[in-house]
């Protein structure tokens, strides 16, 4: 959806600089363009929100480890004393593998499907943050076009990538966080 608005502002654009005739095209018209992807990966905000996300997730993660660690013992164990085991013994445990094993993949799964929900929210605010920021970068800097996600070449002169990390650096250095 985004694409297709985008792809339809510059098809306007163009349509109206072409159609307004050399007037319109000597009128300076200040465009930019930015890397919103690098923005999500190199911004401080970006950075703490990654950091956040795994602190909250960590013991979990820990948890997952332990318990594939002592499933993988277990396992050992039994492969090593089946041979001197009852048959039912071996069985018994045989199950029970069978069941810590069931027990943490539907564990994984629910973390790994929690973890990217919680990704996904964040994703989200981060998007609409770094939306405004580039907005207030581009009014404030008097530009009348900034294009993002669909461009397929720019000179690095329209690229104003840099300057809105800058600008997004000074903000979290400034305590305006998120």
């Amino acid at each position: 959806m985004y694409n297709k608005m985008m792809r339809l502002s510059l098809g306007l654009l163009v349509v109206l600089l072409l159609g307004a005739g050399p007037a319109a095209l000597a009128a300076e018209i200040k465009i930019g363009v930015v890397n919103v992807r690098q923005l999500m990966e190199s911004s401080p905000q970006a950075r703490v929100v990654k950091r956040m996300i795994e602190d909250e997730f960590a013991p979990r993660q820990r948890e997952l480890e332990g318990q594939q660690k002592e499933y993988q013992a277990r396992a050992e164990k039994l492969e090593r004393d089946a041979a001197v085991m009852s048959e039912s013994e071996r069985t018994k445990i045989q199950r029970e593998l069978r069941d810590t094993q069931r027990d943490f993949e539907r564990r994984a799964q629910e973390y790994q499907e929690d973890l990217n929900v919680r990704q996904n929210e964040e994703i989200g605010r981060m998007q609409r943050v770094l939306l405004e920021e580039i907005q207030n970068y581009a009014k404030a800097q008097g530009y009348d076009l900034v294009v993002g996600d669909g461009v397929l070449y720019a000179t690095e002169a329209l690229n104003i990538t840099s300057n809105v990390l800058s600008a997004l650096e000074a903000k979290s250095k400034g305590g305006g966080g998120k």
